[in-house]
């Protein structure tokens, strides 16, 4: 059986696949391998949150079919971070990054698991997660909170 995964993607250096939009759609082509890829926002020019001295960031979001479990995902989104150049360890925490790839939403599973929390934590106070998401997948309910992700983002606006 196939779900529907909403991941988030993110980028704020150069990498020897170009800009921070390059590795973006260089981090879609290799999420390929993972499942069917249903869709992709547009890219979106954003500040860094929490480490504030890097440079701004590409964000976008995707929505991905695919028969991988949840975890099982999240382990091969992981290893395109790796194969992309992205060192998790010792890397200063939400620090600058070629790639950054957060499973957002798994159809409608709520996990709390040691590797892996579902939803993402925090989604619902992040523009740069909610703006791309609402863009492709504005009527996907939040299975906690039980409000669409529109309604999410326009609590921000608020």
């Amino acid at each position: 059986m196939k779900d529907l995964a909403a991941i988030a993607l993110g980028s704020n250096l150069e990498s020897r696949f170009g800009d921070r939009e390059a590795n973006l759609r260089e981090a879609v082509r290799r999420i390929e391998g993972l499942g069917e890829v249903r869709a992709v926002s547009s890219f979106y020019d954003t500040e860094p949150v929490g480490y504030r001295e890097q440079p701004r960031f590409s964000n976008g979001a995707m929505l991905l079919r695919t028969e991988l479990g949840p975890q099982e995902l999240m382990r091969g989104l992981l290893g395109v971070e790796r194969a992309m150049g992205r060192e998790r360890e010792g890397a200063v925490a939400k620090g600058p990054r070629v790639i950054d790839l957060d499973l957002l939403l798994y159809g409608d599973w709520v996990l709390w698991a040691e590797d892996l929390i579902l939803p993402h934590p925090r989604m619902e106070e992040r523009r740069f997660v909610l703006e791309p998401l609402a863009e492709i997948a504005p009527e996907w309910v939040h299975p906690v909170l039980g409000v669409t992700v529109r309604e999410l983002l326009g609590r921000l606006d608020s």
